[in-house]
């Protein structure tokens, strides 16, 4: 079962996005007409998740071409542009440089346009297929009438389609694996409540979202037999960057015992850093903390900390779950094998 929505489409010279910012209340259509556009729709969180962000950024180059193909200089600044708008999910970057390597190549060609939008298309398309191969892979790992726990949101909406760590869920879910899902919240953008449960209800998978805080007493009580999540980045030794309370979770679930399992491409894999403490971690603005969807929670005056992600030491994972097979440790030896 593939969804009925798509996450991202490039149809009468737009990108068309789902405007994540105003799921589940409405459902509406964010339209890319620009490279600006694009920059735009990533900061702002119009699109977010690793694989979808690169998979747009993918488009965003190709729609720099377009409008700057006469003027190098300025098409590779526009690039870049786009490559900044965040600075954790390494698809970002890794897309935007895949999409510069095949131009240098294809540049003086006549239809290197044409090129480049068909190598957009195809990175949307190959995320979508590692997704669903992801799904089958992580079968293995999914016991019958499993329990599980994810944090933030690693569904179609992350991705070119289907999902990673919900992408692994709901093929349990469709393999007849009697699952139940708990959803975390996931404060202050709310991921888990805004994203996660709509998709969970929209695949008619049994579920309850919780607070963050209300996690922790599940695993200690027994109620979660494990943990299936999405990442941002990936070191070269198997340090995983996710969501801000991925840490938290992972050393809960080493304490207690609780299978701790991240879903994510290879392309995740950012095979230039050795370990997490080279990963930029994004800081957002403290209004973020101080106000839900426009009401005030905390005086203005009241400093704050608000980082989006958080790195969680290889040691707390169990497995990689990737479209390539599942990585389990040694990881840094292991990982290498998946190096190009």
């Amino acid at each position: 079962m593939i969804e009925k929505f798509r996450t991202l489409e490039y149809k009468d010279n737009k990108v068309l996005l789902i405007d994540q910012r105003i799921l589940p209340v409405e459902f509406k259509i964010y339209e890319c007409k620009d490279y600006k556009d694009i920059e735009f729709a990533i900061r702002e969180m119009v699109v977010r998740g690793a694989p979808a962000i690169g998979a747009t950024a993918a488009y965003g180059v190709f729609l720099a071409y377009k409008e700057l193909k006469n003027n190098e200089e300025s098409f590779k600044k526009a690039c870049e542009f786009i490559s900044l708008a965040r600075p954790t999910a390494i698809n970002l970057k890794w897309a935007v440089d895949r999409m510069l390597a095949f131009y240098e190549k294809s540049k003086h060609k006549e239809n290197c346009e044409k090129l480049l939008l068909n190598l957009a298309k195809e990175i949307q398309e190959e995320d979508l297929q590692s997704n669903i191969q992801m799904g089958k892979n992580g079968l293995a790992v999914v016991p019958q009438n499993a329990t599980i726990l994810t944090h933030c949101n690693a569904g179609a909406l992350a991705t070119a389609g289907w999902g990673t760590a919900i992408g692994v869920i709901k093929t349990a879910f469709y393999a007849n694996k009697n699952i139940f899902v708990y959803a975390d919240e996931t404060r202050p953008r709310l991921q888990g409540a805004r994203l996660t449960a709509w998709e969970l209800t929209q695949a008619k998978i049994p579920s309850k979202l919780i607070p963050d805080s209300a996690a922790a007493t599940l695993i200690r009580d027994g109620k979660i037999d494990l943990v299936i999540l999405g990442a941002d980045r990936i070191a070269k030794n198997g340090d995983v960057c996710n969501k801000l309370g991925t840490f938290a979770l992972s050393v809960i679930c080493k304490h207690y015992g609780v299978p701790f399992y991240v879903a994510a491409p290879i392309s995740t894999i950012d095979f230039t850093i050795p370990d997490g403490s080279y990963i930029p971690i994004e800081e957002r603005t403290a209004d973020e903390v101080r106000f839900i969807d426009g009401v005030q929670i905390a005086p203005l005056e009241m400093d704050v900390y608000n980082p989006s992600f958080d790195v969680t030491p290889h040691g707390n994972i169990t497995a990689i779950i990737t479209e390539k097979g599942i990585i389990y440790p040694p990881f840094k030896e292991n990982i290498a094998k998946y190096k190009n």
